[in-house]
């Protein structure tokens, strides 16, 4: 098992099941729309947050507390990505402009993640930046783009590799709304779910290495981008950045079956949306369920404890029951600790594994100390985490995403052409779910630190 205090080459891996025998969804309540079409998905975040922050807390605080019959870190980011599936196509489709669809990503994703890039280069100077982390232009240009993983490039922060995947989805729903082709979500989770097996099989790593992957995929996006955005064959640019984040997932990321396996989980979940609406079945969930939970059990890059069989097996089974059961209570008042923790997980997600290095730091190695001492700094470090994430989320957060959407406005008015065709026959119910609160981006995943392991 990889230690070292960080989040190691080892990706913890995707897909949820959602039975075909799910139950029902209920009508939209009547007494608050908000609680019907967004609670729902704010305390999935809010689950999968507090799952991801246990992954990294367990290991350094309370060790002898730390399952190993499933995998936090691995639940807690199947969750996410399945919500970030279910509503990014949705959000895109609704409004049927790209250009807004990305200036409210970029303002959505960007000022946190740079004010949190900055921390820790700031601080470098006391936690050292992770070994990871290419001490050239190639680091550069891979946080500019969020395309770390795929193209094997460590993050300045540990849990930022997610955004990769989260990106090269973003890329891919673009190119297929362009080309007409958004409602092939089924089909696309399948194969990716297929090659997720493939690629386990056959490959052990990266093909393409070395620091020009990162050059080239950050000029092909910002290039690739501006069209998109201002509407200069934007469609061929689409196209092009599509190819260009698959060819990297396959090609230079870190664990290719993993990366593959995770855009199967995330296209499952926009399955799971067109079951909702009436639009498709759910036979090809089942099909990518199963394809996605053989495809580390005979990968050649793999072997990590969380890939075992029964550990893999019984976290999705877990995942999935959480989905499933979440869309069942949809209509229903859910805790409001739970939906506050959704809001402010993205904030979360990027600020709590560098507090838990800084507040190791200072109390000094805690896997070995009496357990009411451990219990007291965990809930000492779980407070100040939960702070700092709110205060991120009020003053860092929000004023971008304001921001962002006044830019959108201005955009769509100012510029001629500027929006694209909607789509037809869209899902109509529970379009609450589509503002500023999309698209929470999945949290990262647990260090491994046995206890014996050195904290860096």
């Amino acid at each position: 098992m990889p230690g070292e205090g960080r989040i190691t080459p080892s990706r913890t891996g995707m897909l949820m099941r959602v039975s075909a025998a799910a139950p029902a969804l209920p009508a939209a309540s009547t007494s608050s729309p908000t609680v019907t079409r967004l609670a729902w998905l704010d305390a999935l975040r809010g689950i999968g947050a507090l799952a991801v922050v246990a992954e990294h807390l367990l290991p350094w605080f309370l060790p002898a507390l730390r399952p190993y019959w499933f995998s936090l870190g691995v639940y807690g980011i199947l969750v996410f990505f399945l919500v970030s599936g279910y509503i990014i196509p949705t959000s895109l489709e609704r409004h049927g402009d790209v250009r807004a669809f990305w200036i409210s990503r970029i303002f959505r994703l960007y000022p946190l993640y740079l004010s949190v890039i900055a921390l820790v280069l700031a601080l470098a100077w006391w936690v050292p930046v992770r070994g990871e982390v290419p001490r050239d232009g190639s680091a550069v240009a891979a946080h500019a783009t969020m395309l770390l993983d795929v193209v094997s490039v460590g993050g300045v922060a540990d849990t930022m590799w997610t955004l990769s995947y989260e990106m090269v989805f973003y890329l891919m729903v673009t190119a297929l709304f362009l080309v007409g082709a958004q409602g092939r979500s089924g089909l696309m989770s399948m194969l990716f779910a297929a090659g997720a097996v493939v690629v386990g099989l056959v490959a052990s790593g990266a093909v393409l290495v070395g620091a020009w992957p990162a050059y080239v995929t950050g000029a092909l996006f910002a290039a690739g981008l501006v069209c998109v955005m201002w509407g200069r064959g934007r469609t061929a640019a689409a196209c092009l950045l599509g190819l260009m984040a698959l060819a990297s997932l396959l090609l230079s990321s870190r664990v290719p079956w993993l990366g593959t396996a995770v855009l199967a989980v995330m296209f499952a979940g926009t399955a799971i949306r067109r079951w909702e609406c009436g639009t498709g079945g759910l036979w090809p969930v089942a099909v990518t369920t199963g394809l996605v939970a053989i495809a580390p059990l005979w990968a050649v890059e793999g072997g990590w404890w969380w890939v075992q069989a029964n550990v893999w097996f019984t976290t999705i089974a877990l995942a999935g029951a959480t989905f499933a059961g979440a869309m069942a209570l949809r209509g229903r008042r859910l805790p409001r600790a739970m939906v506050w923790l959704g809001l402010v997980s993205y904030s979360l997600y990027l600020v709590h594994h560098p507090l838990l290095k800084y507040f190791v730091e200072i109390t000094g190695d805690l896997r070995r100390a009496e357990l009411p001492y451990q219990l007291g700094m965990a809930a000492l470090a779980l407070a100040a985490v939960l702070g700092v994430s709110a205060l991120a989320y009020r003053y860092i957060e929000r004023p971008g995403q304001a921001l962002g959407r006044r830019i959108s406005g201005r955009s769509a008015r100012g510029l001629q052409g500027g929006t694209d065709q909607g789509v037809a026959g869209q899902c109509p119910r529970h379009d609450g779910v589509l503002g500023h609160e999309e698209g929470q981006v999945p949290d990262g995943v647990g260090d491994h630190v046995g206890q014996g392991d050195p904290l860096r």
